[in-house]
């Protein structure tokens, strides 16, 4: 099935993206990451000493709705273009990514856009074989590799740009991130569950540091270990452990193999799909429509010809 972010691998390409490379740190990114981290690590005290169960069920909650908004907002939904949105459900998955403070959707969609079609080379914004900690987090401290920058100008982003919303919080995403991901969660700890600013202030670090590493993990740990049931040349492979984390993102060998698929999986494991059954309701509601699917025996066939001979469905491939 074509896409219009399926990985391009011929061999004029992956000696084109392999340039010599140099770490370039940018010290104000660098900075404001070993503060988070800190301010985090912080939290952690405050949430067994000060903070209360009030605080600490809220931002789990927080936590969830930021995963979803991930998952089904700027990942399904406007990277992928795998199923369509109506403008209510487009309002809440994009409220719920502004308390994300990940860039904005726009700048969001390019990278990941990239990640697809140039995985695992120079033009990937976050390429798994530079080793687990730059696709994790070193690739934020660093200056981008030319590549990245030049092939980032070539990616079709039209219909996110045409998007008036997705505009407006493009143009104004500092301030909407620091709002709804820095300000409000700590202002709502402290006058309605009784926190002081400095409890609520290093929780509210905590949740948001958790959530970029859970973010992140997809980047990372499932490019470099699981299983690739559906294609073994592909890096990203499948984690059912971490998929019950990131709401069903970490079937990655198989949404590498087929990006334009709603569910990111297949055959019904969706207990640990979240985020598929929250579209489904959305679907039923008649607020998600046009959803794409691989069919089942494409799947299993895929797996047969090109997979790395693992079976975590329980399907035939013979």
């Amino acid at each position: 099935m074509a896409s219009s972010v399926e990985t391009i691998h011929t061999k004029e390409v992956e000696d084109e993206l392999q340039a010599p490379r140099k770490y370039d740190v940018l010290y104000v990114n660098l900075l404001l990451a070993i503060y988070v981290h800190i301010a985090a690590l912080y939290g952690v005290y405050f949430a067994f000493t000060s903070g209360t169960w009030n605080t600490l069920i809220f931002h789990i909650m927080i936590s969830q709705l930021v995963t979803l908004g991930t998952t089904a907002g700027r990942h399904r939904l406007w990277s992928h273009k795998s199923y369509k949105a109506k403008m209510p459900l487009q309002i809440i998955l994009l409220l719920l990514n502004s308390m994300s403070f990940q860039y904005s959707v726009i700048h969001w969609a390019r990278d990941h856009r990239l990640h697809h079609r140039y995985c695992d080379t120079d033009a990937d914004p976050h390429n798994a074989s530079r080793g687990f900690f730059f696709s994790h987090f070193g690739w934020l401290i660093v200056r981008r590799h030319p590549e990245v920058l030049r092939r980032g100008k070539a990616i079709d982003i039209s219909d996110v740009l045409s998007n008036p919303m997705l505009r407006f919080e493009n143009k104004y995403a500092v301030p909407i991130g620091v709002t709804f991901t820095l300000v409000l969660p700590t202002l709502i700890a402290m006058y309605f569950f009784g926190e002081s600013l400095n409890t609520a202030w290093h929780i509210n670090m905590t949740r948001y540091v958790c959530n970029l590493h859970l973010a992140f993990s997809t980047n990372s740990i499932v490019h470099l270990w699981g299983s690739r049931t559906y294609d073994k040349n592909l890096s990203g492979a499948q984690s059912t452990f971490l998929s019950i984390f990131t709401w069903g993102e970490a079937y990655h060998n198989y949404h590498h193999t087929f990006p334009l698929d709603y569910r990111t999986a297949e055959l019904g494991n969706n207990w640990l799909n979240p985020t598929t059954k929250v579209i489904d309701f959305f679907a039923w509601l008649g607020w998600a429509y046009d959803l794409k699917t691989v069919p089942v025996d494409v799947a299993q066939f895929r797996a047969s010809r090109t997979g790395d001979g693992s079976n975590i469905w329980g399907f035939k491939t013979e």
